[in-house]
């Protein structure tokens, strides 16, 4: 009799724990703290998606900040230089075309040069009458005294070029080293260039001033030669 109770006392805990056993299985994938559900998994995936929509967001940013940048380098490469010797180079320039234009008696000129020579040099003027020569010799000791004037004048205006050429030089170095920009010094080296064109053109019109007078000087004295020949023909003819 004995048995019956315990047989019944085995079969209430079998179905006490079949109860409760599945209440402990789902405890770690559902925990209630007052009421609040937890879910540790869709946590982690949250706390997942957030971080890589951050990640979005910092990549963003660093590609505006990129852009950015990019755009800053285009404005400096597109900076226009703040100083310019243009006005300098050309008015030097100017003075020098100014003093060769001011070329005494035979100028810069291909038809000056010919009349005068067939007036003064050769042909008939080294064979007129006396008068004629004497004053065709003045003539042309007058043309070689000038060229060796306008000469000197030319070669002091390149002189005095050369403290405003320094000068530039000097700025446009400083521009140059200084150029936040491609187009900067880009147009640094090409005031650069200005300032040797105006240098060489200072030596040309110097050299031409100088070959003017050497060979105007020269056609004098060949001229005088012939002239002498002529004399000495009519004295020995009379």
């Amino acid at each position: 009799m004995k048995s019956l109770p315990l047989r019944r006392a085995l079969m209430a805990g079998v179905f006490t724990i079949s109860i409760v056993a599945p209440m402990f299985v789902a405890a770690p994938a559902h925990a209630q703290f007052g009421g609040i559900v937890y879910d540790p998994s869709n946590y982690a995936q949250n706390v997942l998606t957030a971080a890589r929509s951050l990640q979005q967001i910092n990549n963003q940013i660093q590609q505006i900040q990129n852009q950015a940048t990019s755009l800053l380098n285009e404005a400096r490469n597109l900076a226009s230089l703040p100083f310019s010797s243009l006005a300098t180079l050309q008015q030097q320039v100017q003075r020098t075309q100014q003093l060769l234009g001011q070329a005494q008696r035979i100028a810069y000129d291909v038809q000056n040069i010919q009349q005068a020579f067939n007036s003064r040099y050769t042909g008939t003027a080294l064979t007129g009458d006396h008068a004629q020569m004497v004053a065709n010799a003045n003539a042309r000791w007058e043309d070689s005294v000038g060229a060796f004037e306008d000469a000197l004048k030319v070669q002091a205006g390149a002189v005095g070029n050369i403290e405003g050429a320094r000068a530039s030089m000097e700025s446009l170095v400083s521009a140059s080293q200084s150029a936040t920009g491609a187009l900067q010094a880009a147009q640094a080296g090409n005031q650069l260039l200005a300032l040797q064109s105006q240098q060489l053109a200072d030596l040309t019109a110097t050299v031409a001033a100088q070959g003017r007078a050497q060979a105007l000087e020269s056609a004098r004295q060949a001229a005088e030669e012939a002239e002498g020949r002529e004399r000495f023909r009519r004295f020995m003819g009379n």
